[in-house]
């Protein structure tokens, strides 16, 4: 068992076993739940949506190169400039060296997944550079030392009492605020952050290849803050967000704002194609976009795992997900957490470290069942664990204990060996390792073969 494995099972067994986590979240999702329903009715025919937007995501990626080509082009002859970054730290070597060409002391972010992915905040500290966190969730799991809980919202772990007393903690204020209150005060020192800023860094939603331009949604405005008020505009993305085209968006703006908040639309939705060009007044004078792959041509590279490039990261399967709910974000000890990051995190980080993972399911198809964009997440679930049993990542007592088992299943009188009970004691004595975090193997007293000639005696 690997260390990142114990440390799974250390801190989900903890996490399952704490009922006041499980309250917060279930009061959360459950906010949630009511309120997607409302959102969909905006579809006609909703499950044609979501089709025709895995075709659209399928098509996309079939011809990535192609794509990414055409989003350069166009983005670039508005002045924008390109970088293409095979892994984290070619990505940060770039941000680095960005910075210190502008003499950055200070930058302020928005809220971006593949910025905790390369862990931005932690390599500008390192450098010298404060990094702001400016949507409200992350900037409360800044305060607090933690990343973020889940794709969409950060802080989803923490009730409005938790969140006053940490501002209390960290900023001084009256314990008894309201979230109204909590709001103004983070929105006081945020506003001050935008102007002093050098440099502003945000995620992308979308990346449109046929204008050269990237999509952020929002519900704050902090992003737009992050892109406009800095001289110099930082992008970081991930290569599978593009998007053939602008009227894409149509579509996929409100899969994304309904399965991800139950919105029919969230509050700002931003089309940036570039620095401030001659005729404008607003916008930075630079803009780069990081084109990040740190392992997601790998993804791309396998024939059944290249469907879970489709993800637009909308959270739906978290929230559905029976595993996720019970254990919380921070157990899975990685940046992608829930049915995503389970089917992910193995090929993006080793699946020898996170094989793991893609066994923290029920394998129910709840996640299947509510994703965006149709991507057979269980599937893909159970796809990790026979990669990992391919490549030899299983133990000699798991291999054992299988062949074992086989040898039983084919063998119909060794089946027939004695009593329920007596199978119990013996198998549950033997797979010890196997239980430990499972419930016991319950054979019944009788197998279909015994009962199935007793049915039929003549």
């Amino acid at each position: 068992m690997s260390e990142t494995s114990e440390l799974f099972i250390e801190k989900s067994t903890a996490k399952a076993a704490d009922l006041e986590h499980r309250k917060k979240i279930n009061f959360n999702i459950g906010r949630y739940n009511a309120v997607v329903p409302k959102g969909k009715e905006q579809f006609v025919n909703e499950h044609l949506a979501r089709e025709r937007a895995k075709n659209t995501k399928w098509r996309a990626l079939e011809t990535l190169d192609h794509q990414l080509e055409m989003f350069e082009v166009n983005f670039t002859k508005r002045g924008g400039k390109v970088i293409w970054a095979e892994n984290a730290e070619q990505a940060m070597a770039e941000i680095i060296k960005i910075c210190e060409v502008k003499n950055c002391k200070m930058l302020v972010k928005s809220k971006s997944m593949v910025t905790e992915e390369i862990h931005l905040n932690d390599n500008l500290e390192k450098h010298g550079i404060e990094s702001i966190e400016t949507d409200l969730g992350e900037y409360i799991q800044q305060l607090d030392g933690e990343t973020a809980y889940h794709i969409v919202t950060p802080a989803m772990h923490k009730s409005k009492e938790d969140v006053a007393k940490l501002f209390h903690e960290k900023l001084g204020t009256p314990i008894d605020l309201t979230p109204e209150q909590l709001t103004l005060k983070a929105r006081e020192i945020l506003r001050e952050k935008y102007m002093q800023a050098e440099v502003g860094v945000t995620g992308a939603n979308f990346i449109i290849a046929d204008v050269g331009a990237i999509a952020v949604t929002e519900n704050e405005g902090n992003a737009r803050l992050s892109c406009a008020f800095p001289k110099t505009h930082i992008a970081i993305v991930g290569i599978e967000k593009v998007i053939p085209s602008l009227t894409d968006l149509g579509l996929f703006w409100p899969l994304l704002s309904t399965f991800g908040t139950g919105q029919k639309i969230t509050v700002y939705n931003s089309i940036i194609a570039g620095p401030r060009q001659a005729n404008e007044t607003d916008g930075p004078e630079e803009m780069y976009v990081i084109l990040l792959d740190n392992g997601r041509t790998k993804i791309l590279a396998n024939p059944k795992q290249r469907e879970s490039l489709y993800c637009i990261r909308c959270g739906a399967c978290l929230n559905a997900c029976p595993v996720y709910k019970n254990i919380g974000g921070f157990s899975y000890g990685t940046t992608y957490s829930g049915p995503i990051g389970s089917v992910i995190t193995p090929h993006l980080q080793g699946m020898d470290d996170f094989k793991h993972l893609s066994h923290a399911s029920s394998l129910c198809g709840n996640c299947t069942e509510v994703c965006a964009v149709k991507i057979n997440l269980h599937e893909l679930l159970l796809d990790n664990r026979k990669e990992a049993a391919e490549e030899g990542l299983t133990s000699f007592s798991e291999k054992a204990a299988w062949k074992l088992w086989k040898f039983a299943s084919l063998n119909r009188s060794m089946m027939n060996m004695g009593s329920g009970p007596l199978k119990n004691r013996v198998i549950n004595g033997i797979f010890k390792d196997w239980t430990k975090h499972r419930g016991d193997l319950n054979f019944s007293k009788k197998t279909f073969n015994e009962l199935w000639r007793e049915q039929h005696k003549d």
